[in-house]
């Protein structure tokens, strides 16, 4: 699979986002493993999680402990699979909310250690600036961290150009990881993205098919539908090979919840659009 980077590391241009394996209408820990072994046997070497990816805060860390199995079970070494999590959200009774207290941060931290069993975590991001708490000082508990070497690489989620400048001028900032679809594309008009390309940070565009029911609609949008009868595709690989042709640093963390959902995701990696059919793709505006 084609290699695109997160702070100077090679990964897969397509990862794996782990989140449905966790939350409300999960499927079983079994089929969760065999969704994960699917995505490392076809070559994806990027796995994004979350403490918050559970059924509520009794339940926190279930994402990171079941990837965690899957890797050992895998025999994939930390070298070979970079795994991102993220602190800032809780599950409070099923619900979300927010915490960015420093003190906070660092206590997701220290769980999501022990939950995915490393002495320091690949990429750590946070998952979403907290109202209630002034953003330089959640990002500044983010630099402290890795500082004292308990995360590697410091990324963001759900953040807008000024948080990631605010952010650069404390710490390195390798990722973004804001929501991307043909339904929503706000990072295109506020300049997140065109930032993020400009600046060599790894955007991960989460919800890549439009969440929840919008995804089942996706091949209903004509410019999806003409390229997917084209090329033999999926309405979804033909989402994802378009969201990779928009920019060198794009990595889409699509989820599937079935080995065979993951296996066909995985062949975007190898479908080439053309200038025609990206400009088509491009034009959409769907309702």
């Amino acid at each position: 699979m084609e290699q695109r980077t997160i702070g100077g590391r090679p990964v897969s241009a397509l990862g794996y986002g782990a989140m449905y394996l966790s939350v409300q209408g999960r499927p079983t820990e079994e089929q969760g493993l065999e969704a994960i072994h699917a995505a490392l046997a076809g070559g994806v070497t990027l796995i994004d999680t979350a403490d918050s990816y559970c059924l509520d805060d009794q339940d926190r860390g279930h994402n990171e402990r079941l990837i965690a199995r899957a890797l050992r079970q895998a025999g994939a070494s930390a070298d070979m699979v970079l795994v991102a999590t993220k602190g800032g959200h809780t599950r409070p009774k099923g619900n979300w909310d927010v915490d960015g207290r420093p003190a906070y941060l660092r206590q997701a931290c220290e769980a999501s250690l022990i939950a995915l069993g490393v002495e320091a975590i690949d990429l750590y991001q946070f998952h979403r600036p907290d109202p209630k708490v002034p953003f330089v000082e959640s990002v500044g508990a983010m630099a402290d961290l890795q500082q004292e070497g308990k995360v590697r690489m410091v990324g963001l989620s759900n953040v807008s150009v000024a948080q990631i400048d605010a952010a650069q001028r404390l710490v390195t900032v390798v990722s973004v990881q804001n929501e991307f679809n043909p339904w929503q594309r706000r990072d295109e008009a506020s300049g997140v993205l065109a930032a993020c390309t400009e600046r060599g940070i790894a955007y991960l565009p989460y919800s890549p098919f439009g969440g929840g029911g919008r995804a089942k609609g996706l091949g209903k949008l004509g410019p999806v539908a003409a390229v997917a009868r084209a090329h033999g595709a999926t309405p979804y690989q033909v989402m994802l090979a378009w969201l990779l042709a928009k920019s060198p640093v794009m990595i889409p963390i699509p989820c599937s919840t079935r080995g065979a959902g993951v296996r066909e995701n995985l062949g975007a990696a190898t479908l080439t659009l053309t200038p025609e059919e990206i400009g088509a793709l491009e034009a959409m505006r769907p309702a």
